[in-house]
């Protein structure tokens, strides 16, 4: 499978040499020319865009702005490609700006009517294109016929462009970008319904190849989620509000899609941090689909192989899940039987999240198993990341090797709440499999854990062993005076006992990537050397009293 992959990367890598140059010449730009319809069908609500911005990320005052030297600044990558995206136009006021508007996108058109790299890729092109839709409303207020027709020109150009070179894209998330704007087009432009039914056949493959019968996304990133659930609501919205029948699938997806998050979202209404997470709030999209009448209504026990088990305010999430196969592996981290705990608005134990917007460094640390809150032998991460530059260039940062987690438990009774699960990623190397147990026991919400570490072959003599568990930012943590336990102060008023009987305990100092910064945090450890046996290691998170 490796060697298909390798091949694939590197028909892809010279595809894009020759496309590039392609697409630089006259003839591409006339071919991607054709016939300008008279008018939009229907302007689609411009309020659907507003889950997509952000002041945080974009601001500027569009009345100080001179229209003839707005993209003559020269900025970083990130605000460059914020400036054309076009995505900062849902940010504005809508009443006194539409002439500046027309400058500033009319100004646009006339320099880049024709493909350069830096702006006409998938990074932006598809948000761009969305925003000059969604927003079409207040750039064509008061508009000559001149603008009108350049302004259409350009979008079809751009459109026709992403048609051509969709089946391209090897990142599902820039995919479904492109795949919404094509959408766009064909319900907005009524001559162009191919385009329609071209995005929507293509919007069918996305739901298919990438989320499991539950709705999750295949490569278990709870990110990933909230990121695919905006944009099939947006498509779904927009064809309604040009009324045209829903397909039943993308109602279907939605659907599944919230059932999971209504799920997985924890007390403080936050994602857990598992493979390429980032600390995300999610508030303002439950406001958005609240807004929109969507109601969250199932729960499950399990989703994306994470179970989760609830009691009260307590949120507990373990990954008892595979490796991804390696086509959605990219952000994928190496934490088999992770978990993160919550208790009410305070997270616990987290896992340290996904580094990739802070440096490369930081993105290979956060992928190693021992920054997740879980078991580590010898110092070795389960998993090994590809190091071939061209299969990561066209995959990312996929996996070189994977594993199976198997005899999956999950019993809900009236005294307590137990998942338990196993993976054989360290059998091979070390003779080991790796079981855990967590136990919530309902009547005093104690969490109550088994590391099993089972031999299977013969391994070398003696093997060290760490169970970490990675305590969030502004927790703080000391040893009890007889060394068999840590309290743990979440607040002023609120602490809790972690406690582990003859067992080693640390207290280390670790890092926190998941708010997309590097923060200090503890982690307390439990180390020791096991030799050609069995061993079973018992803790547990207490009501301090």
């Amino acid at each position: 499978m490796r060697i298909y992959f390798y091949f694939l990367a590197t028909k892809i890598v010279i595809i894009k040499f020759f496309k590039k140059i392609y697409f630089s010449t006259s003839y591409y730009n006339k071919f991607l020319q054709s016939r300008i319809p008279e008018r939009f069908h229907y302007y689609p609500n411009p309020f659907l865009l507003s889950i997509f911005t952000s002041h945080k990320n974009f601001s500027f005052k569009v009345e100080n702005v001179k229209p003839h030297i707005f993209w003559t600044k020269k900025e970083t990558r990130k605000e460059r490609d914020n400036l054309h995206n076009f995505l900062w136009l849902n940010l504005l006021d809508r009443k006194n700006e539409n002439l500046v508007i027309q400058e500033i996108v009319g100004f646009w058109i006339h320099k880049n009517s024709k493909y350069k790299s830096e702006i006409w890729n998938d990074r932006i092109i598809g948000k761009r294109i969305i925003s000059w839709i969604l927003n079409a409303e207040i750039i064509l207020k008061n508009t000559d016929g001149l603008f009108k027709v350049n302004f259409f020109q350009s979008i079809l150009v751009q459109i026709n462009h992403l048609k051509k070179n969709v089946k391209f894209i090897t990142s599902q998330a820039k995919k479904i970008e492109v795949v919404t704007a094509i959408i766009l087009s064909g319900l907005v432009f009524r001559e162009y319904k191919e385009n329609f039914d071209f995005g929507t056949k293509e919007l069918k493959k996305i739901i298919v190849n990438n989320f499991d019968e539950n709705g999750f996304p295949n490569n278990r990133n709870p990110n990933d989620l909230i990121s695919f659930s905006k944009f099939f609501i947006l498509i779904k919205e927009c064809i309604k509000d040009a009324q045209i029948l829903i397909p039943e699938y993308l109602e279907e997806i939605i659907e599944k899609n919230l059932n999971c998050l209504n799920s997985i979202k924890t007390s403080n209404e936050k994602m857990p941090l598992f493979n390429g997470a980032t600390e995300i709030d999610i508030t303002n999209f439950l406001s958005y689909i609240d807004r929109l009448n969507y109601k969250l209504k199932k729960t499950n026990n399990i989703v994306g192989k994470i179970y989760i088990l609830k009691n009260k305010k307590h949120d507990i999430f373990f990954d008892v899940g595979s490796t991804p196969p390696m086509e959605l592996s990219n952000k994928y981290q190496s934490g088999p039987l992770s978990f993160e705990y919550v208790i009410g608005e305070n997270k616990i134990v987290t896992n340290c999240g996904y580094g990739n917007q802070i440096s490369k460094k930081a993105e290979l640390i956060s992928r190693l198993t021992s920054a997740q809150s879980t078991l580590c032998i010898d110092n070795t991460s389960v998993v090994k990341f590809e190091r071939n530059k061209i299969l990561n260039n066209i995959l990312g940062n996929s996996l070189k090797t994977n594993f199976k987690v198997y005899n999956l438990k999950y019993e809900n009774n009236e005294q307590q709440i137990i998942a338990s699960a196993e993976h054989n990623a360290y059998e091979k190397q070390f003779g080991f499999c790796h079981k855990r147990e967590i136990n919530l026991i309902k009547k005093n919400s104690c969490l109550q854990g088994t590391d099993f570490l089972i031999k299977k072959e013969s391994s070398p003599n003696e093997l060290s062993y760490h169970i970490r568990f990675h305590l969030y930012p502004g927790i703080s943590a000391v040893k009890t005076i007889g060394g068999d336990g840590v309290l743990i102060q979440v607040e002023k008023n609120k602490s809790l006992m972690f406690k582990s009987q003859d067992q080693k305990i640390i207290i280390e100092k670790s890092i926190f990537l998941g708010r997309n910064q590097i923060l200090n945090n503890f982690c307390i450890t439990l180390s020791g050397i096991i030799k050609d046996k069995d061993k079973k290691i018992d803790w547990k998170f207490t009501k301090d009293i």
